[in-house]
């Protein structure tokens, strides 16, 4: 059975790793004879009439029967959604892992393990004053020190240790007008955090991350890496919270809680391969390919 597919990525992101994640997946569905071809998401552009939606100057008989998507552009995925085209994963997937607030609110949701969260009320300006009362209440909930978290962002950015009352008002005030939450610091985790990277029902890759002056374990913010065999409770938490968000795969990261039980931290919707590779010698690659074909087999059944 012949398959053709898109591998869609941000060309508009800094750097080469963008590129290369695709790259990585189009050769492994080249091994598997699976044709694909790597666009820039600002190289289709969704067009709205008052027609079926479409892309700009894209023939409807060049259409892709699926596309892999390592983008964080829900609204040209769910377009391709929309033309019928089977999206990896699905825009809503990605619009749920994006935002820290609704994966937590989805894991909690089917009782899965994670820090005490606190959700920050909505502000839309940046130039409203803080409620202290919201900032006593996180403090009388969760204690000192806490993590203030955005909603958005990634490779760790956007995550603040807080120590002081002093200090948290103080990155409140900052984050007005953003989407953040204040949550429980796992202090038996400083430092240090697993990443495990599910594809469908499995566990294919894992690796601890480990940082020697940092809280957070992200190796782009100078952690190092270890090849780890989980354990069966972590891999059974990792594949329900990537099915808690709906993802076909996801980096899924576990943080060691204080009585030895895992808790999740954060789900990647489309966690980059390279790191997992070097550290583990397992191309995560394959395996997403291999799921693919076996999903889009399935559809044709």
């Amino acid at each position: 059975m012949e398959m053709n597919g898109w591998i869609i990525y941000n060309g508009y992101l800094r750097g080469s790793k963008f590129l290369d994640f695709a790259e990585w997946l189009q050769e492994a569905a080249r091994q598997k004879e699976v044709t694909t071809s790597i666009w820039k998401n600002s190289e289709l552009l969704a067009y709205l009439a008052d027609q079926k939606p479409t892309l700009l100057h894209v023939n409807d008989h060049h259409l892709p029967e699926f596309v892999i998507f390592t983008d964080k552009d829900i609204y040209l995925a769910n377009q391709l959604e929309q033309m019928g085209i089977r999206v990896y994963n699905s825009s809503d997937a990605i619009r749920v892992s994006d935002d820290k607030i609704l994966t937590y609110q989805a894991l909690s949701s089917q009782n899965l393990p994670i820090p005490k969260t606190v959700i920050a009320p909505k502000v839309f300006t940046n130039d409203t004053d803080v409620d202290y009362a919201v900032c006593q209440q996180a403090i009388h909930t969760l204690g000192l020190p806490l993590i203030m978290k955005e909603a958005f962002g990634s490779f760790g950015e956007q995550v603040y240790l807080v120590h002081t009352e002093v200090e948290l008002e103080k990155k409140a005030k900052s984050l007005q007008g953003k989407a953040f939450i204040f949550q429980e610091f796992i202090v038996s985790s400083y430092g240090r955090d697993m990443r495990l990277h599910v594809v469908g029902d499995e566990v294919v890759a894992a690796m601890v991350r480990t940082a020697s002056d940092d809280f957070r374990a992200n190796v782009t913010a100078g952690g190092t890496m270890q090849a780890y065999q989980p354990t069966d409770k972590e891999i059974a938490i990792a594949v329900a919270a990537t099915k808690a968000i709906g993802a076909d795969f996801a980096g899924v990261d576990l943080l060691f809680g204080t009585d030895g039980n895992p808790i999740i931290c954060e789900i990647n919707s489309n966690a980059h391969i390279r790191n997992m590779f070097d550290c583990t010698k397992v191309n995560v690659a394959d395996y997403i390919i291999d799921y693919i074909i076996d999903m889009q087999k399935g559809l044709f059944q």
